[in-house]
């Protein structure tokens, strides 16, 4: 890294995971030039996976906010990163390399990076008393309303909503879940385990309405109704939206950056069209070396992942593309549901252990050609790190799946 490298005026818009890590990351890896992390929100960065899991079912405290935050004023102020919290981006001038924030003010840089993440699909339902969830405010208004006991429905079957029905239900909830797919859980682990998480909801005392579109919400919090396709009607007290969501680029409109599903860039995550800007975590869009096309993954270990290696190539410079990791997980009651890798919709999966006699599954995907591409486990942490292990070196499915065997 030359002299003027090292002082370069690193700007990271965004300051929730991908961008705290970019900036703690060129720190360690000796940037010594200014850092600046804006973020939308006035909260100091906190990690968002708790606010569908622990901290959603737990008790709130200052204590249980503090452990979810990435960084404190402290460490901020030993990396010496400035910090210009509750100031939204919302424009982009490459040609000035400038940020504008929603404060009237403009902050310059030599070296951007776009950390701004997703944000919930927008719920087209707009009663009071509908609830979406990205933010820590929103878990803490989700939170009080589990607390009351009362009837919640759940719009969206993915890991979200389900987690929200979980902590629903240890609040003593009657838990109803929407989904207008048959088997939404299909989408995140495969037809292999789909069906032993549903049952598993089930079991827990939640209902579900899968292959049931919404059609309206309407009413007041405490006295809502949700009207299906079906033309059934469901009462609840509180309704919580988890629809998918969309990538936060619209204060980019007008910048000249490809904006295709997110802030589009090649394989060393650098945008397109500008010099000097990277994009990483959930609003990247990205081209995937095994899957052969351009991916936006909402996957925290690739916010982690790709903050490191962009904080690389502005320290040391570009080395090989990124290569992802790949890497989700989800608490369902008392259930730990990991993936690792893909599914080759060519190919196909080998299936070890039984949820219903072992309490344990791991599914091994393949592609056409045989060789492992992916692995989902539940309850069974070790047979996803043995095929961790294994599925970099394009092992064979059948050979992880025999190593495998051998724990049951």
């Amino acid at each position: 890294m030359t002299e003027a490298a090292a002082h370069r005026h690193v700007v990271i818009v965004g300051a929730s995971l991908a961008g705290t890590r970019t900036a703690q990351s060129l720190r360690t890896l000796g940037h010594t030039g200014p850092i600046t992390l804006i973020g939308a929100e006035a909260e100091l960065p906190y990690d968002r996976p708790p606010l569908s899991k622990s901290l959603l079912k737990g008790e709130w405290s200052q204590a249980s906010v503090d452990e979810i935050r990435l960084a404190g004023p402290a460490e901020f102020a030993e990396l010496a990163v400035e910090l210009r919290l509750g100031a939204a981006a919302v424009g982009l001038d490459t040609a000035a390399r400038s940020v504008r924030l929603g404060d009237g003010t403009t902050v310059p840089y030599d070296v951007l990076v776009i950390a701004t993440g997703a944000a919930a699909r927008p719920s087209p339902w707009l009663p009071e008393g509908v609830h979406q969830l990205r933010t820590l405010d929103d878990a803490r208004s989700i939170a009080a309303r589990l607390a009351l006991g009362e009837p919640v429905v759940v719009v969206g079957g993915g890991f979200i909503g389900t987690e929200i029905a979980a902590a629903a239900r240890g609040y003593g909830c009657a838990v109803t879940i929407v989904d207008p797919v048959p088997e939404p859980m299909a989408r995140l682990v495969g037809p292999e385990i789909a069906g032993g998480l549903v049952d598993l909801h089930r079991r827990n005392g939640t209902e579900t309405r899968f292959g049931a579109g919404v059609v309206g919400i309407e009413g007041t919090p405490g006295e809502l109704t949700v009207e299906l396709d079906n033309g059934e009607r469901l009462p609840a007290s509180t309704v919580v939206v988890g629809i998918g969501s969309v990538p936060s680029t619209g204060w980019l409109a007008g910048s000249g950056l490809n904006l295709d599903n997110g802030v589009a860039t090649d394989g060393f995550l650098r945008a397109l069209g500008a010099d000097d800007v990277y994009a990483v975590g959930d609003v990247a869009h990205w081209p995937h070396p095994g899957r052969g096309h351009g991916v936006r993954a909402e996957h925290w270990t690739n916010a982690s992942d790709q903050a490191r290696y962009v904080a690389e190539a502005i320290t040391k410079g570009l080395q090989d593309a990124y290569e992802p990791t790949d890497y989700v997980w989800s608490d369902q009651y008392d259930w730990k549901v990991n993936a690792f890798g893909r599914r080759d919709p060519e190919g196909t999966s080998l299936v070890i252990g039984d949820l219903a006699e072992n309490g344990k599954v791991a599914v091994i995907h393949a592609t056409a050609t045989g060789a492992a591409c992916g692995a989902v486990t539940v309850n069974w942490v070790r047979a996803l790190n043995q095929a961790r292990r294994l599925l970099p070196a394009a092992t064979p499915a059948q050979d992880i799946a025999n190593a495998i065997q051998k724990l049951l």
